[in-house]
């Protein structure tokens, strides 16, 4: 459950948590479902429920026992806000990142109303950061919501990008990732929608991350955006929380 990730902007997976269901058009063509359904095809026990929200209490002290300080995305297969993920679960989930303080932790939902609901009851250390995916403008109340939530570095996910952010508001907000999305029926990202985003985060000072362009064959495509490659991330709260991976 604890993976070496291709996700541009982490090293691992740690998935105590997998399936979902879909909540807004940037899930239609959802990688993790996918996904899913391969490794249950497969028989791999954590999918047994193929991608039906299943909690995997064996999991959940997995990075405790890994020692290498490391990035890790939670959840990769899965919504931690989930409404079928009870707060308990939640609450241990968070447990073991508080003592894990020797990695750092990049939570993300599309689900922040309930984000907002439970954030008073949960743990907040420095190692835990927050995020929100946004893939077009009728969502960006969730920018809205993750501004109430106290993480130590509030982070969106702005992929698949479907449509211009022209409302985009990034006060307290300390890291934006766009990207395309990619795989079977991919829809088209323009350029403009990702340069005005960027634009706005170099005006604002707000480190910019450009993930890929996607498409079928989103290698292809590659990463470059007006010339060049953009791989920002917010070092100084980055070294803050999780010294010895930013030393590296």
């Amino acid at each position: 459950m604890g993976l070496k990730s291709q996700i541009e902007w982490t090293e691992s997976t740690w998935n105590p948590v997998t399936g979902c269901t879909k909540t807004s058009p940037g899930c239609s063509h959802c990688y993790a479902e996918r996904m899913a359904h391969r490794l249950h095809a497969m028989g791999q026990p954590n999918y047994r429920n193929d991608f039906k929200v299943s909690l995997h209490k064996h999991a959940l002290d997995l990075p405790l026992g890994w020692r290498k300080p490391q990035t890790v995305f939670v959840n990769s297969m899965s919504d931690l806000f989930h409404e079928e993920v009870p707060l308990d679960f939640i609450r241990r989930v968070f447990g073991v990142m508080q003592k894990a303080k020797w990695h750092l932790f990049q939570v993300l939902t599309k689900r922040s109303q309930r984000l907002v609901e439970l954030a008073p009851l949960l743990p907040w250390p420095p190692n835990v950061w927050m995020g929100v995916t946004v893939e077009c403008a009728e969502y960006l109340h969730r920018v809205d919501n993750l501004r109430e939530v106290p993480a130590t570095v509030r982070f969106l996910s702005l992929e698949p990008l479907l449509g211009p952010l022209p409302g985009l508001d990034l006060r307290s907000i300390d890291w934006v990732i766009v990207g395309g999305e990619s795989g079977p029926g991919s829809r088209i990202m323009h350029e403009s929608w990702a340069l005005n985003i960027r634009d706005q985060c170099v005006q604002f000072g707000v480190p910019f991350f450009f993930k890929q362009w996607g498409g079928v064959n989103k290698k292809k495509r590659g990463r470059i955006l007006d010339g060049r490659t953009w791989d920002s991330m917010p070092l100084q709260k980055r070294e803050a929380a999780h010294p010895t991976a930013a030393a590296r």
